[in-house]
């Protein structure tokens, strides 16, 4: 039996992936960013062992998740789910960050960096990542005029990003990202043409370890497949300097070190 921590399991793909798991006799710690969603993913997965607080889009809300997850003592895996897609406005955060950057590349970064390492990392990316811009340029869209679903790319080529620098630098970890396809969550709209079980069931197999073929690390994989990834992806100079630009912003250095 494993013990997984999920973020953004209030709803959509992360509630998906604790309800398969628990089913699979696993320990799930669920995570919501507020009281009354963290009592919705209470009622929807009762079996899961608690659920953590903290609104992710805040620096401050990452240190309170990464704390709580701490004090709850060790977890064999945690899939970094939490994500906003369109954001039609630029809304920066109470730290300045636009939203996207805030929710779907900083917090995974900054729990990564704080939290207890597990045995299993698994990253949600998208197949959008294909247009996200390995440039790295502007972060904070103060040149750029902002494009919503620019600025989503880009935060799903990160994630990508951040979890091959992570297998890199963390060998002794199983370290994976994720494309769960165009599902129908209320993120992906009801159009979406994709399973929504399929959606949800690699980042689970990864997390739950217990198949000798989910022991990978440094893989893309769409349902359960290793998928083609943005060229740059895997140049580690760009992941190097994406690990360089979230410790500027976070004031949160990574751990090199075992």
């Amino acid at each position: 039996m494993a013990r997984i921590f999920i973020t953004g399991s209030a709803n959509g793909l992360g509630q998906l992936a604790a309800r398969q798991l628990v089913r699979q006799q696993h320990q799930v710690v669920l995570h919501a960013r507020s009281p009354a969603r963290a009592a919705d993913a209470q009622a929807a997965v009762p079996e899961a062992e608690s659920v953590v607080m903290g609104d992710l889009s805040t620096l401050a809300g990452m240190r309170q998740v990464a704390e709580q997850a701490n004090a709850l003592g060790h977890f064999d895996a945690v899939i970094h789910n939490a994500g906003v897609y369109q954001v039609p406005q630029l809304v920066r955060t109470a730290d300045g960050w636009p939203a996207p950057l805030a929710i779907n590349t900083l917090a995974p970064y900054v729990l990564t960096c704080l939290m207890e390492r597990p045995t299993r990392l698994v990253y949600l990316s998208s197949g959008m990542h294909r247009q996200g811009d390995a440039s790295l340029q502007d972060l904070l869209w103060q040149q750029r005029p902002w494009n919503t679903m620019q600025a989503y790319c880009d935060s799903k080529l990160h994630d990508l990003l951040l979890s091959n620098a992570v297998a890199r630098h963390w060998p002794e970890v199983l370290v994976n990202a994720v494309d769960p396809g165009w599902v129908p969550t209320k993120m992906g709209g009801v159009g979406a043409p994709d399973s929504l079980v399929e959606g949800a069931r690699t980042q689970a197999w990864l997390a739950a370890g217990t198949d000798p073929a989910a022991h990978l690390t440094g893989q893309y994989l769409h349902h359960q497949r290793p998928s083609a990834a943005h060229p740059q992806a895997a140049d580690v100079a760009v992941q190097e300097q994406l690990l360089a630009e979230c410790a500027r912003l976070t004031g949160v250095a990574f751990p090199l070190g075992t």
